[in-house]
């Protein structure tokens, strides 16, 4: 268990739970998995560049998109960004929860502020964008080692906010000018 230290200010004794500060440590968020849930069995580990952040995923992602918008161009330095959808409580961060770094990019705040993007304060790595009720992953952190070993789950299903592409794709997948399935297919 936790260790607790007594500190007295002004006569008035103070009760410090350290047990409760590294749990909350620990975990992420009440929609997340514990770290204490011993029933959560892993499919598949991600982690930063550093290593300082590591996560598990207990299920196959519910889709998988590659957004052309230009909040993620510019965030990731990149024409696209291409992400796996999670349920928050299929998620679990095993390693290095004090490390992350938010950012909501609609207010312009270093601040948990949902949606927002996740990342790694030490090396910077884009973690994941993080939504109300989604996680959304970035499957290159899986480390599966190439397209041939990419599971067929987190290959994407279409291309969303294709109106704002910097370069086309040719390929088969669908072309939404904003969200799948409540925009114009192109």
């Amino acid at each position: 268990m936790g260790q607790y230290y007594i500190f007295y200010e002004t006569d008035i004794p103070y009760l410090v739970f350290f047990y409760l500060i590294q749990t909350m440590k620990k975990e992420f968020g009440e929609k997340y998995g514990s770290i204490e849930d011993v029933n959560f069995t892993a499919k598949y580990r991600a982690s930063c560049f550093c290593n300082a952040v590591e996560y598990e995923v207990r299920a196959d992602p519910v889709d998988a998109k590659i957004c052309h918008c230009l909040g993620c161009q510019k965030l990731h330095g990149a024409p696209m960004q291409w992400a796996a959808i999670f349920h928050k409580h299929d998620v679990r961060i095993t390693k290095g929860i004090e490390q992350l770094h938010f950012y909501n990019n609609e207010f312009h705040k270093l601040e948990r502020i949902l949606p927002c993007k996740v990342s790694c304060g030490l090396c910077h790595t884009p973690i994941a964008d993080e939504g109300r009720n989604m996680w959304l992953a970035f499957p290159s952190l899986f480390g599966f080692g190439g397209t041939l070993n990419v599971p067929k789950k987190f290959k994407p299903t279409c291309h969303i906010f294709y109106s704002m592409c910097i370069i086309d794709i040719d390929d088969d997948l669908p072309k939404w000018s904003g969200h799948k399935n409540k925009s114009q297919r192109l």
